[in-house]
């Protein structure tokens, strides 16, 4: 020990460090530079295949890629008189997609929360199963919410039902992989003590981890709210009602209803910035406590 001590210690040792450290740092350059030049290639072949399958042409339509927003700018400024007014009479429409964003936020968070406790190693009610649920999980999030919600459109017909159906089945499976790492982090000696007094397994979750996570929980359920107010939003493109659908209709009219997309969208900007700046603050308070 006092042998490679001294020898570390040595300018003969020094360099050693040093050439190894020179080393490890070219080999880390080289490993990035192959992985940028593959990134490149990759995007780069990914382009020219999407603008080959365009029926306009990329570089045709990025000129005119400022042209629609002038137009609506330019109409609204001529009517901004009527703006208040517009903003007043999509305010319903506006409030059907937060509470289709706060219901689906709701339920999947509920699913997500179950989920979870059963695909937590230590906490799971059935071990051999924790595979089943993580995978179920997984199948939950890879699926877009607008793939689901056009099956049930067609199955259920338009409406706000199969946009929150979709939303809460999307958030089911994100909000369960957050909630399960939460999990990881729970001390396991309070579900220990439950579990030696005779407390069964759902008592010993919500005695026991629940009081532990809890806050983390909620923190992420604010975050993912934000998130599917602007996925109602979208939603309402296929027929799920909402904001989206008025704002659909308003593009199908095209010019001479321009004023009423920047109604719309003046809406969503502000409801959006409201409920970042509103779910922030909470999140910072109940991580705080955490």
């Amino acid at each position: 020990m006092a042998d490679t001590t001294l020898n570390q210690g040595s300018p003969e040792g020094t360099a050693e460090i040093r050439d190894a450290y020179m080393a490890m740092t070219r080999t880390k350059r080289m490993y990035g530079g192959i992985m940028l030049v593959v990134f490149i290639a990759l995007m780069t072949s990914g382009f020219m295949l999407a603008d080959s399958r365009n029926a306009g042409g990329f570089w045709d339509g990025i000129l005119n890629i400022f042209q629609f927003p002038g137009e609506v700018l330019a109409e609204a400024s001529a009517k901004a008189a009527n703006l208040p007014a517009l903003m007043v009479k999509f305010f319903p429409s506006l409030l059907e997609t937060v509470n289709i964003a706060a219901a689906s936020t709701l339920v999947g968070g509920l699913l997500a929360i179950v989920l979870s406790l059963l695909s937590t190693r230590g906490l799971a009610r059935f071990p051999r199963l924790i595979g089943l649920f993580r995978r179920m999980m997984d199948i939950m999030r890879a699926v877009p919410e607008i793939v689901i919600a056009l099956v049930l459109i067609f199955i259920l017909g338009g409406g706000p039902v199969p946009a929150m159906i979709a939303i809460a089945f999307h958030t089911a499976g994100a909000l369960g992989k957050l909630f399960s790492e939460v999990n990881e982090n729970a001390d396991l000696k309070p579900v220990e003590g439950l579990a030696s007094v005779g407390a069964n397994w759902a008592q010993r979750m919500l005695l026991g981890v629940v009081p532990q996570v809890a806050p983390n929980w909620l923190s992420y359920a604010l975050l993912r709210f934000e998130i599917n107010i602007r996925a109602s939003a979208i939603l309402g493109f296929v027929g799920s009602g909402g904001i989206g659908y008025d704002l659909k209709n308003a593009f199908s009219w095209g010019q001479g209803r321009y004023d009423e997309v920047a109604a719309i969208f003046i809406l969503l900007f502000l409801t959006i910035v409201f409920f970042d700046q509103l779910s922030s603050h909470y999140r910072n308070k109940l991580v705080g406590k955490a």
